[in-house]
């Protein structure tokens, strides 16, 4: 479903998901509180159009994404009876079209034609102009002190941009996308926070110190763009491609003013200009979605050369801190949506969870289908070894018919059916760079638990496991249709 940014806010609005907050309210910690207040309500709480930043002209948006219906809403998928799962059963879908079948024929081929022209009509479409262009100012008409950029929490290290997915072109041509935080120095220069693994600090490592990478920095345009940025995508697909696949059409981009680079041609604002990978400066503190502040370091600096923008502007912008926050839902997203790409490599899993408490790569919580001795630290392997789930500090492995998202019945395995020294398993790895309980910068240990049942022939248990407590399914079923009956 193709939509820009004020179209999903005038549909949250009249699916009664928003609320305007109609009087003056200071960025300067003020805004980012109220945003946290609400994020933490049951549900998310509802999105926040700040109407009258303090000091600035220009409206905010908050918690755009915090809730399960809005993250669906952003996709297009809240009509779908499978909400995320739908996008997980169409990918699930496209893998299937893509596997050679064995013994395939000539004719099997032309039956994936239909898929690859589907493919095409995702690509990305260039256009002359763009929305995001309709106001243009460069040299000294820059001011980034324009723009209501907050600060959340009182020992950042300064204003923080929270919401600008970040366009860069590595020099072999592929495009990337992330959403990376940018501290504002002045009205010229912003800090690019482009940590050790991801793709944006890839793409500076093809320029020569001196040499200008171009970056532009662009807000709003399609919802499901701040999802893409943030998805752990294959590096053989680009963010843009991907977005083209939710809307089921390709974007429109427009040309950059001041550089080579393509954004979002309906976007609200756009900021241009270029790194040089030599270039550091400090960056931060700031109040991260860890819970804790992470420390402030040395980080390249983003020069600003042009900023455009539509007539009547929003700013997007999200508070980030302790769970729960608006990104748990971005989370939620990745964890129904990629489920498909890692069965490709673990076919024996049946579900996972990424529980918002754990920050996303602290704890993955995975049902699995346990077929041979070791399995349950197979799985703990893999996961360790695929994509941005390798920095995951804990893995818990459960049986089958174990829902990983019910937390109860996962802590009722874990302390029933492990036996601490036989069930544990420690190894060394990667780390987020955020995490600050590691000795070592980005590297430190990682525990795997099976929580799953044991039994002799898979586990070489001596004894016998005993059985769970399960009324008969005609008990359950007889109370079922007599319950108003026993007047309780």
């Amino acid at each position: 479903m193709s939509q820009d940014f004020q179209t999903f806010l005038k549909r949250l609005e009249a699916a009664d998901e928003l609320r305007r907050v109609p009087v003056a309210v200071d960025p300067y910690l003020e805004m980012g509180a109220i945003a946290d207040r609400v994020s933490k309500q049951p549900g998310g709480g509802s999105a926040l159009y700040f109407e009258r930043p303090q000091g600035h002209r220009m409206p905010v948006v908050m918690n755009a994404f915090g809730s399960l219906r809005r993250m669906q809403m952003a996709l297009g998928v809240d009509r779908e009876p499978r909400g995320l799962d739908a996008i997980a059963d169409r990918i699930e879908g496209l893998i299937q079209q893509a596997l050679p079948k064995p013994g395939g024929s000539f004719l099997d081929k032309l039956a994936k034609l239909p898929m690859l022209a589907e493919v095409g009509s995702w690509m990305p479409k260039t256009v002359r102009k763009g929305l995001c262009q309709e106001v243009v100012l460069q040299g000294d008409a820059v001011k980034l002190s324009e723009l209501p950029v907050l600060t959340t929490w009182p020992e950042d290290g300064g204003p923080f941009i929270t919401l600008g997915m970040s366009h860069v072109r590595y020099k072999d041509g592929r495009r990337n996308m992330g959403l990376y935080r940018l501290q504002v120095f002045d009205d010229r220069t912003l800090g690019f926070h482009t940590q050790l693994h991801h793709d944006g600090a890839r793409a500076r490592h093809g320029y020569a110190p001196g040499e200008r990478m171009p970056v532009a920095v662009a807000f709003g345009g399609d919802p499901n763009l701040v999802y893409c940025a943030t998805a752990p995508l294959p590096p053989f697909i680009s963010e843009v491609l991907f977005s083209g696949f939710l809307r089921g059409e390709g974007l429109e981009l427009v040309k950059c003013v001041s550089n080579d680079l393509e954004v979002p041609a309906d976007s609200e604002l756009v900021i241009e200009g270029w790194v040089d990978p030599a270039e550091r400066r400090r960056e931060g503190p700031f109040g991260d979605h860890t819970g804790y502040y992470s420390l402030a370091d040395d980080y390249p600096v983003l020069h600003v050369e042009a900023i455009t923008m539509r007539r009547e502007p929003v700013f997007p912008a999200t508070i980030v801190g302790r769970p729960p926050q608006e990104d748990a839902y971005l989370g939620l997203a990745t964890e129904r949506i990629f489920l498909p790409l890692l069965r490709m490599v673990l076919p024996e899993i049946r579900d996972m969870h990424l529980p918002a408490a754990g920050a996303f790569h602290n704890l993955v919580i995975v049902s699995m289908r346990k077929e041979y001795p070791g399995h349950a630290q197979k799985v703990m392997s893999a996961i360790w070894g695929t994509g941005q789930i390798m920095f995951t500090k804990g893995v818990v492995v459960v049986d089958e018919d174990i829902d990983p998202h019910d937390l109860q019945e996962v802590l009722f395995r874990l302390t029933s059916n492990v036996d601490p020294r036989r069930d544990m398993m420690f190894v060394d790895g990667p780390l987020d760079v955020l995490d600050h309980a590691s000795d070592r910068f980005a590297f430190g240990s990682k525990v795997g638990i099976d929580a799953t049942r044991k039994n002799k022939p898979f586990d070489g248990f001596p004894r016998e496991w005993p059985r769970d407590l399960v009324f008969p399914e005609a008990v359950l079923e007889r109370i079922e249709r007599r319950w108003k009956d026993y007047g309780i």
